[in-house]
């Protein structure tokens, strides 16, 4: 067996490692935002199962798709209640200082991983391409949507005027080629995932912005 056949029987279940993982970076970006607001433990808790499972929530809502991630993987909710209860005893004992800016690496993390798991599971679904696109777009914004209207801020992925949304589109579109030449699973998320995070970790070193809305 070569390398890759190893790699992809290694991880035979993609979209559940992939909605592991961006399960994870998203919980963590609504754990820093929720910690930046100084919210108690079951504030915390709310602010990052949002960010970790509303998206995909939504998607799994709109394909009929049951059941959903957090219900069918319980051990996943008693990972994020000890990564937050883990976080709150660090920080304290710590006496560390959450920025904004600390958000954005582990929400560029799960913007990747789920628009690309997001799109691949809604062309296995049997989507058109585009309506596959905006169903992973789905996955990958609402969470982050849900966790800044919580903690009463205008979704960042709306105001701060970087390419967020327009990244995700275009990754969408790279996954949607791999398939079409046959790629497997594994290799069009793995391939569109780190293409999407690559690009948005690009865009907020370098500043890249959106032009605004001038009256």
């Amino acid at each position: 067996m070569n390398p890759i056949d190893t790699v992809e029987s290694v991880f035979a279940n993609s979209n559940l490692l992939f909605e592991v993982l961006g399960t994870l970076a998203f919980a963590l970006s609504g754990l820093i935002e929720a910690a930046r607001k100084k919210l108690d433990f079951v504030g915390m808790a709310m602010v990052s199962a949002l960010a970790a499972f509303g998206g995909g929530t939504l998607r799994d809502v709109l394909l009929d798709r049951r059941p959903f991630f957090w219900v069918q993987n319980e051990f996943w909710l008693w990972v994020l209640l000890a990564i937050v209860l883990a976080a709150m005893l660090f920080v304290r004992s710590r006496h560390l200082e959450v920025t904004a800016r600390a958000t954005t690496w582990p929400d560029a993390l799960g913007l990747g991983i789920f628009t690309a798991s997001g799109t691949q599971i809604a062309l296995n679904a049997g989507l058109s391409p585009l309506v596959s696109i905006i169903m992973g777009i789905i996955t990958a914004v609402f969470g982050g949507v849900l966790r800044d209207v919580v903690v009463n801020e205008i979704p960042r992925a709306f105001s701060d005027h970087q390419p967020y949304s327009v990244i995700a589109f275009i990754g969408g579109w790279v996954v949607v080629g791999l398939n079409s030449l046959g790629s497997s699973d594994f290799w069009a998320i793995t391939v569109g995932a780190l293409f999407i995070i690559a690009v948005r970790i690009l865009a907020i070193v370098r500043g890249w912005r959106l032009p605004e809305w001038r009256a």
